[in-house]
């Protein structure tokens, strides 16, 4: 699939900046918005129409927030390839709807350690859901856009506005830009892991 149309997204940000814009340009220009947790009251408190991800799994966030998107309603959006139809007749049998957008940054770990917590409280800002997404939503690059950082919005809209969709070369740029975004924050993860005691 070369030009692919915005119908579907999930944000679920961290770093909000310009997220209610970009959220109100993808709902101006027909997408429907799946959210969780403080992104989901950030865009609802500006009025867009938001779906909550537990709508979409029909299961409550649990275990203080650690379980929320690790689901197949979820995953088999993200991953399914558009272009395989024996993939597309998987989702058609389990009622999957696929997502062609997922806008993804993660917790600041590197701001829970700055702040001298200790060790049981900083792994608590280690991002689990997050990376996930962002490397299912990266590998499966010529069926969905990955956006790790709102720097990369104006992008987005532009092409959007222009060409009424995204093109393969930005995704497969987005895709690369978010392996390397993940492979430092894991690497990050290393060295503290490393330098402080249990």
């Amino acid at each position: 699939m070369n030009l692919l149309p915005v119908k579907r997204a999930i944000l679920s940000v961290t770093d909000k900046t310009g997220l209610a814009e970009f959220g109100r340009f993808l709902s101006d220009h027909g997408c429907e918005l799946v959210s969780t947790g403080g992104t989901k009251k950030m865009l609802s408190e500006v009025g867009l129409p938001v779906t909550s991800v537990s709508d979409i799994t029909d299961f409550p966030e649990i275990l203080g927030g650690r379980v929320k998107t690790l689901h197949p309603h979820i995953h088999g959006g993200i991953l399914a390839d558009k272009d395989d139809e024996g993939h597309m007749e998987t989702l058609r049998e389990f009622g999957i709807e696929t997502f062609d957008l997922i806008c993804v940054n993660l917790y600041n770990f590197a701001d829970a350690v700055s702040k001298g917590l200790d060790l049981k409280a900083a792994v608590e800002q280690i991002d689990i859901g997050g990376p996930t997404m962002l490397r299912a939503s990266a590998k499966n690059f010529h069926s969905i856009l990955v956006v790790p950082d709102p720097q990369y919005y104006p992008r987005i809209q532009k092409e959007i506005e222009e060409n009424g969709g995204i093109s393969l070369e930005l995704r497969k740029e987005m895709a690369a830009l978010t392996f390397k975004l993940v492979s430092e924050y894991d690497a990050m993860i290393t060295r503290y892991l490393s330098e402080n005691d249990a």
